[in-house]
């Protein structure tokens, strides 16, 4: 058994924006370009093109069609409340895009059930990580993650998982608005934040207080690091009785130039 350190002052995560993201792949993208040829890869596919494709991707995004509930029918966990949180009154529906990888717990099962040491957690900011020259390919770790972040590659037979892009983010070649997980810093909608969630006054963890980020499933005890920023409240666009939220500024598209009349135009159909 593999065992864990004291708990870390400084807490490396990510803080995921569900409003924001839109699903478009570029994380699991640029997570999977960078540690292709870095420090932790590769990160091989088999079968690519074919009917039943297989490979190691670190981040994944999974998107759902969720169906408005009754007010009391999802319960009051974090995760239900987060799902709450988006649904305008009398909305049908609602799409969620949710990127799941690891969420680099406190008290990590998949660390601690490791035989060979090969899974383990820095002492110095909270990244657990794999030492793939210790791992034997058992795949105790990924049984024992809830959370389904764990990816066995076939080819190599080592376990692999985000590492938080470790090998970038202390890099020092690279100018310190660099220093950040690549998968932060492809997005598009800008729906991924990096920082210490060990400090209450790091911007993550104000974005956090301000949103009511939430950690997932934290009945399960692993006490995960990142966060999920649940969906701001839509209106309800449909119908004839839909009107704009009471705080919505009334556009002059009088005052606008030509060119973003012509914008406003366009997106309002």
């Amino acid at each position: 058994m593999t065992m864990l350190p004291p708990p870390a002052a400084k807490k490396l995560g990510l803080v995921i924006d569900l409003d924001t993201c839109v699903g478009c792949h570029a994380c699991a993208v640029a997570c999977k370009e960078w540690n292709e040829g870095g420090q932790f890869g590769p990160l091989p596919d088999e079968d690519a093109y074919g009917a039943e494709p297989l490979g190691v991707w670190f981040n994944r995004i999974h998107s759902f069609e969720v169906q408005a509930p009754p007010p009391d029918a999802l319960g009051n966990g974090p995760l239900q409340q987060l799902l709450k949180t988006g649904f305008a009154q009398n909305a049908p529906a609602m799409t969620v895009h949710f990127p799941r990888s690891c969420l680099h717990c406190e008290t990590p099962d998949c660390v601690t059930v490791c035989p060979t040491g090969a899974s383990y957690k820095r002492a110095e900011d909270g990244i657990v990580l794999v030492d793939e020259d210790k791992c034997i390919g058992c795949k105790l770790c990924s049984w024992a993650c809830p959370y389904g972040a764990r990816e066995y590659s076939e080819q190599r037979g080592v376990m692999q998982k985000c590492t938080l892009c470790v090998d970038r983010i202390y890099n020092e070649s690279f100018a310190e608005s660099e220093r950040q997980p690549a998968c932060v810093m492809a997005c598009p909608t800008r729906a991924r934040h990096f920082g210490d969630l060990g400090d209450a006054d790091s911007a993550v963890s104000r974005l956090v207080a301000e949103r009511g980020g939430v950690a997932l499933m934290p009945e399960l005890g692993y006490a995960p690091v990142n966060r999920y920023l649940p969906p701001r409240p839509r209106r309800n666009g449909c119908g004839a009785d839909a009107t704009p939220a009471a705080s919505d500024e009334i556009l002059d598209r009088e005052q606008l130039s030509p060119l973003l009349r012509w914008v406003d135009k366009l997106l309002s159909r």
